[in-house]
């Protein structure tokens, strides 16, 4: 499970709010280790006295305003001119926290990714984008760390085209399918169709569609939303290797029930393996 998604305020409650869950294996977020929040050793001793595996690292960027699909257009990821040097520095930082930990992969959302025109040319935005993913792409492989991007702020078809001008053989994707019907980006299935070579981990994730242009969609439990969830693991089962599949949940008061009923929909599912 994301361990943001129980919103712990250190690594002892996290380990509690993990047992109780049910799920022992986690993608952790690295920035409050990065700030010095959380003291990284004594958060390595703390998880792995639980019994709890880190699966992989999470970051996040300073200055993102969810406030409105068009602010956080805006302002997402490393759009920012204003917050990129400090971006960049905290990347490279938690690039070595990653590689102290033994992570092989770390996930964020880079931000709505500016479509190509087709015809040759690219924005000034979208190529200074691209100039920033491969700094971060080498600042994390320089340590043997994968970046995974979160989908969701732009369609497959837009980030497959980003994927192949990066040619980056150290940044793929992190899939979210519940992403996809947030933001209308597209059916999650054939999105993960198309993104099968990239895709590195998948978020296990719910959602339903916005009934207003221009909004976003609404998360929900697993099970109960617009992802066709025997259909979706189909699609991850054909996938080109072997994934993590990482709860996430991020709306709503019953975090612990949520992530279990989507730990049970997995075993169904015949998908869920203990992470040992």
């Amino acid at each position: 499970m994301c361990s943001w998604s129980l919103r712990p305020q250190s690594a002892a409650e996290l380990a509690g709010l993990v047992h109780d869950a049910g799920v022992p294996a986690v993608q952790l977020a690295l920035d409050p280790l990065r700030s010095g929040a959380w003291d990284e050793l004594e958060t390595r001793r703390t998880l792995d006295r639980a019994g709890i595996a880190v699966l992989s690292g999470m970051m996040g960027t300073i200055g993102e305003d969810y406030s409105t699909l068009e602010t956080i257009r805006e302002t997402g990821g490393i759009r920012s001119d204003l917050h990129w040097p400090e971006n960049l520095a905290n990347a490279r930082a938690i690039a070595t926290i990653a590689q102290r930990m033994g992570l092989g992969l770390v996930t964020f959302h880079a931000g709505f990714l500016p479509h190509d025109s087709g015809d040759g040319g690219c924005s000034p935005l979208r190529a200074t984008m691209l100039s920033r993913l491969r700094l971060l792409g080498d600042a994390f492989g320089d340590r043997g760390i994968r970046l995974g991007l979160e989908t969701g702020q732009e369609s497959a078809d837009t980030l497959l085209v980003a994927l192949r001008d990066l040619a980056h053989p150290n940044i793929g994707v992190n899939f979210d399918p519940a992403n996809m019907v947030l933001y209308g980006m597209g059916d999650p299935i054939a999105s993960l169709r198309e993104l099968a070579p990239h895709v590195w981990q998948v978020h296990i994730k719910d959602a339903i569609p916005t009934k207003v242009p221009g909004t976003w969609g609404e998360e929900v439990p697993v099970g109960t939303g617009a992802v066709d969830w025997p259909a979706f693991m189909q699609a991850v089962r054909l996938l080109p290797r072997r994934i993590d599949l990482v709860i996430e949940r991020e709306a709503g008061d019953t975090r612990i029930r949520d992530i279990r009923t989507a730990a049970d929909a997995l075993r169904r599912l015949g998908a869920f393996e203990s992470a040992s």
